[in-house]
C-alpha cells in the first residue's frame, strides 16, 4: 500500500456532510468528499469529471489540533420560492473550525496515481481552500515529504512528525479517524458523482494516539545547528 499524505491548517475551515436549507454544518475533521473535491481542484478537473480514481483511495485523519467550533450568519436576497414569487430575505447559519490542524492521508495500490497527486499539490491549476472558497489554508497543503511507499495508512499517519510542536504532558491523545469497512461511525461524504451531488456512506473507525513526549519539528521545517 502507499500513501500521500496532505496538511490542512487554516484559520478556518468548514467541511460540511448533511447541510439542509438554512444550517450549513462542519464536520470535526475534512469529509471525504472536500478532500477529493479539494485534489480535483489541484488537477484542475472539472465537476463533471469522473471521479472513481480519487473517491477509490482510502482516507484518514489525524487530528492534531481540535478546531474550535464557531457559527456565523449569512443571509441571501432576492431567493425564488419554489411556489412562485420572491423571497426578501433568507438568513443561515455557517458553522466552521477555528485553528484546526489536520494531517489528511489517502491510500491506494497505485504509487504513480499519488505521485501526480502530490505534483498537483505543488502546482495546482486552480485555488485550493479547505471547505469554503474563503477559506484559504493557511500553510502548504502538499507536504515535500508526504508520498510514502509501502506503508499502510494508520502506519502513515502515526509515524508522520506532529503538525504542532507539543511538550510533554502539555496536550491530550490526538484522534485518528480511518476508514474502514469494519469501523462502527458512518459518514455521508463518500463521493459518487459532483455534478449530480451524489454521495454514499463510508464506515470509519476512531482511535487515539498519546501525545509525543518531547517537542518535535515537522520533517518539512529548516533546522539549524550552532549556538552561542
Amino acid at each position: 500500500m502507499n500513501v500521500l499524505l496532505l496538511r490542512l491548517v487554516g484559520p478556518l475551515q468548514s467541511w460540511g456532510v448533511q447541510s439542509r436549507f438554512s444550517v450549513r454544518d462542519t464536520g470535526l475533521e475534512p469529509s471525504k468528499s472536500g478532500v477529493i473535491g479539494l485534489l480535483c481542484a489541484a488537477l484542475g478537473r472539472p465537476r463533471h469529471a469522473d471521479i472513481g480514481d480519487l473517491a477509490g483511495l482510502r482516507m484518514g485523519v489525524r487530528v492534531d489540533q481540535e478546531g474550535v467550533l464557531r457559527y456565523d450568519f449569512h443571509t441571501a436576497q432576492n431567493l425564488l420560492k419554489a411556489a412562485g414569487g420572491i423571497k426578501d430575505t433568507e438568513p443561515s447559519r455557517r458553522y466552521y473550525l477555528a485553528d484546526a490542524k489536520f494531517l489528511v492521508g489517502l491510500a491506494g495500490e497505485s504509487g504513480e496515481l499519488l505521485m501526480r497527486l502530490q505534483q498537483a499539490l505543488a502546482s495546482p491549476v486552480w485555488p485550493l481552500y479547505l471547505g469554503r472558497k474563503a477559506f484559504v489554508p493557511g500553510e502548504p497543503v502538499w507536504l515535500e515529504d508526504g508520498l510514502r511507499l509501502g506503508l499502510t495508512l494508520e502506519e502513515a499517519l502515526t509515524g508522520y512528525p506532529p503538525l504542532v510542536s507539543t511538550a510533554s504532558g502539555t496536550a491530550g491523545p490526538r484522534r485518528l479517524v480511518l476508514e474502514s469497512d469494519a469501523g462502527r461511525e458512518v459518514r455521508p461524504d463518500q463521493p459518487i458523482s459532483f455534478a449530480r451531488r451524489e454521495f454514499a456512506a463510508r464506515r470509519v473507525r476512531t482511535t487515539f494516539l498519546e501525545p509525543p513526549m518531547v517537542s518535535s519539528t515537522r520533517l518539512d521545517q529548516p533546522t539549524s545547528e550552532g549556538g552561542l
